[in-house]
């Protein structure tokens, strides 16, 4: 590995065998084995110059070594001679730093501890002085100035913390104490004197002492200052406790506006009189506010209560009305920072909705739902943050709601009630298929309403309440489902069983079979399209409901059911679409298989039953795909299920048609390939804008009515030889079963002997695992046939092509 070398001599599995037979393979080259010899003993010599070269080379290495080794060793000793005489140097300048420095840290020291001493002093000098100064104008009340030296003192007293042991500086600040609780009892009793709380009449007023008064109390214990504030809005408010008395006509709900009305002349009268004294930091107008605010949802509470039975929806709304527009009012006026400490906390603001039900809360009672998928693109607006004194005093009434919840249960019961008989009265909605399917007018009224409740309620409360206005919802939607929806769908008939064959042989293109008339129709696609409305809509109204609610609660909304219900109502109704058009094709169907295809004689234009289905198809499509032009969603859906129900009902009735000649087999697939082309066409027949068809619905089409043709093909292929038949069968159907051989056989017409050697034969010929690849695809038998079975097959081809 250190030295690659090619000579075989340095391989480690050298052989000298090998290696010999190499140098001399045959006879013939003995005669150079002097030459190679010669070599070899040349390489020898070679090999050992060298060898004795590095010996000899290898003898003076380790006196030279050695002699390194000495000097490395010496060299190590005088440095480390060097760096302990750099180190003894170092240590005898570090002492002699020492030295010189000693004398400077004592004089730093000692200049460090008269500075605070000094200092210290001074402080002791000024505690003193302020403190007589404090005690003198403390019993001249002359509060300005103690405001101002009072805090000076607090803050020189702090330096002496930590000398509290000194019998002196504790006697100070003992001293300091005892005048400021003489300063709160001396500051109390001049407001007691001032606006005492005995009486209504007021002996006192503001004045300049009690102005400052209030700046000695910031500086004072907090307890002083809420004191203070507490026995005068007691004072201020006592007159209103009085006026508003339980047994006080003006104390009831309908005359509630001279409550606030109160409030706003004591506000304005206390900014008038009182509005320097107190400090601006202490707000005292919000506290008024917000103590009124308080009483008043007592005082409510308790006469409510009492007068339980009273209470009328109209009387609840009107006092919850002129309540919410106090408290918007007061928000406008304060910003709420004095509530931190009452009952009732500040909401959280919440992020931004994007939820297209309501696009704004102002004037939300009025505005209409618009639900178009271009709105709920938009960018909604970012919600104003709520009212900080919400609920402080509307809170009272949410005990109460449920009236109002009981009333809006009987004025929906109402209004489902109107619905049904308006529907009844103005019968359904007149077909305008240039508008497309209209949406009822009573969808959109119902959940405007909605609307209009739950921006109502949400205004009253977020609570239980919301949670029992979304079963009075959830109720009402269901009604709606079933009673209008539901209730109206048409009902379907089953009159085409009394058609005799010879009259859908007979039939003209201008004949009626029995099927839903076109007002019917369009009946059908609007109640449809109101089903979408109402789905959609009762999704965004769950999300605005569970935006409205309290957080705790949002789990308990849940409109899942509602939204199934009118899932199932747009299903039947795609359901009875199918059925009619699948309905008006059947006479055509049994007509085509209780034709005697064993006599038809040559291949012409298409059969009269294929002319009758393209005429019902024709005639229901345009219709439906323009009533339901906006829910393309749906329609796509009908033209699916109408493709899964009639293809394989045309596959059984194939099966009915026996026996068949090979001119009718030629017959029948010229009729299924024009069946298979307007199949395909059917989602855009009959309109002006063509449209390519869904690729879920191509796919179904195509699958279900190649599997018709290669049925007529296994049917037109001849018989004989049985194995090739068989064959074929299984490559063109790939399918497994012995009940669709039979059919097939007896549609070809073969006498039972001859099928049950052929169902022998096929149940042998079987593949072992079922095959899993679709073999319908290929249009042509793979096995050979006679020419002239080949030959009828091209002329089919060609006369299909011909009609392309």
């Amino acid at each position: 590995q250190v030295f690659p070398s090619q000579d075989p001599l340095d391989r480690a599995d050298f052989n000298a065998v090998e290696y010999i037979n190499a140098l001399f393979p045959t006879e013939q080259s003995l005669a150079n084995i002097d030459e190679v010899v010669n070599k070899i003993r040349l390489k020898i010599r070679r090999l050992d110059d060298n060898i004795r070269t590095v010996v000899r080379g290898q003898t003076n290495v380790g006196q030279d070594g050695r002699q390194a080794l000495e000097e490395a060793q010496k060299a190590i000793q005088q440095l480390f001679g060097k760096i302990k005489d750099i180190k003894d140097k170092a240590e005898k300048s570090e002492q002699m730093v020492k030295e010189i420095t000693r004398d400077i840290k004592q004089l730093d020291h000692a200049k460090r501890h008269l500075t605070t001493s000094i200092t210290t002093l001074n402080h002791l000098h000024m505690l003193a002085g302020g403190v007589d100064s404090l005690e003198a104008m403390t019993r001249r009340r002359q509060y300005g100035e103690v405001a101002n030296l009072l805090q000076g003192v607090v803050n020189v007293l702090e330096h002496f913390n930590k000398y509290m042991g000194i019998p002196q500086i504790r006697q100070l600040s003992e001293r300091v104490k005892a005048a400021q609780n003489e300063l709160g009892q001396q500051i109390l009793a001049d407001f007691e004197e001032a606006f005492p709380s005995q009486g209504t009449k007021r002996t006192g007023g503001p004045s300049n002492v009690l102005r400052d008064a209030c700046l000695v109390a910031n500086v004072l214990d907090p307890r002083i200052k809420q004191e203070i504030i507490k026995k005068f809005i007691k004072q201020h408010l006592s007159e209103y406790l009085v006026l508003f008395q339980e047994n006080q006509d003006v104390a009831w709900l309908d005359k509630i506006d001279r409550r606030y009305a109160w409030i706003k002349r004591q506000l304005v009268d206390y900014e008038e009189k009182y509005g320097r004294m107190f400090p601006a930091e202490w707000s005292m107008t919000e506290r008024i506010a917000v103590e009124f605010c308080h009483v008043t949802r007592a005082e409510l509470s308790k006469i409510m209560r009492t007068r339980a039975k009273e209470i009328e929806v109209k009387l609840l709304l009107f006092a919850i009305q002129r309540t919410t527009n106090f408290e918007g009012l007061l928000a406008k006026r304060f910003s709420g920072c004095t509530l931190a400490d009452g009952t009732v906390k500040k909401p959280e603001v919440p992020p931004p909705s994007t939820n297209p039900f309501l696009e704004d809360e102002t004037g939300a009672e009025t505005d209409e739902i618009v639900m178009e998928k271009s709105d709920t693109d938009k960018p909604k607006k970012p919600k104003v943050p709520d009212n900080p004194f919400h609920g402080i005093v509307s809170k009272c009434f949410e005990p109460h709601l449920y009236v109002y919840i009981e009333s809006q249960d009987k004025n929906l019961g109402e209004l489902i009630d109107r619905f049904v008989a308006d529907f009844k009265a103005q019968g359904p909605p007149k077909p305008n298929v240039d508008e497309g399917g209209a949406v009822l007018p009573s969808c959109a009224d119902l959940f405007v309403y909605y609307k209009k409740c739950m921006v109502q309620c949400s205004q009253l409360s977020t609570g239980e309440p919301m949670i029992a206005l979304t079963t009075i919802f959830q109720k009402y939607l269901r009604e709606y489902a079933w009673k209008i929806l539901s209730g109206n769908l048409p009902k379907t008939t089953s009159s085409s069983g009394g058609l005799t064959i010879t009259s859908l042989l007979k039939e003209k293109e201008g004949s009626e079979v029995a099927k839903f008339t076109l007002e019917e129709l369009c009946l059908i696609c609007s109640i449809l399209s109101t089903a979408e409305y109402c789905l959609a809509t009762t999704q965004q109204l769950e999300e605005k409901l569970k935006e409205k609610v309290d957080t705790s609660l949002m789990e308990r909304i849940n409109l899942t059911g509602e939204m199934d219900t009118f899932s199932i109502v747009i299903s039947n109704s795609i359901q009875l679409l199918v059925q009619d058009l699948d309905a008006a094709c059947d006479p055509a169907l049994t007509a085509m298989s209780k034709m005697q295809w064993q006599n038809v004689e040559h291949v012409g234009d298409q059969s009269p039953y294929v002319t009758s289905v393209i005429l019902h198809i024709k005639q229901n499509v345009p219709i439906i795909r323009d009533n339901l032009a906006s829910t393309r969603k749906y329609f796509t859906q009908f033209c699916i299920k109408f493709a899964n129900s009639f293809i394989p009902k045309f596959i059984n009735h194939l099966f009915k048609c026996k026996p068949i000649s090979m001119v009718g087999a030629e017959q029948l697939l010229l009729d299924t390939h024009s069946l298979k082309m307007v199949l395909l066409d059917l989602p855009s027949i009959g309109s002006q804008v063509v449209r390519k068809a869904p690729a879920s619905y191509t796919k179904i089409v195509v699958k279900g009515m190649t599997r018709a043709e290669m049925i007529l093909k296994v049917v037109m292929a001849p018989h004989e030889p049985p194995v090739v038949f068989v064959d074929n069968y299984i490559k063109l159907l790939a399918d497994c079963s012995t009940d669709t051989f039979q059919k097939i056989l007896d549609m070809k017409g073969l006498k039972r002997s001859e099928q049950s050697s052929m169902l022998d034969l096929f149940r042998l010929r079987l593949p072992a695992p079922p095959p899993g690849g679709d073999g319908g695809g290929s249009l042509s038998l793979s096995a050979p046939t006679p020419e002239q079975e080949s030959s009828r097959i091209r002329k089919l081809e060609k006369l299909i092509k011909k009609r392309l």
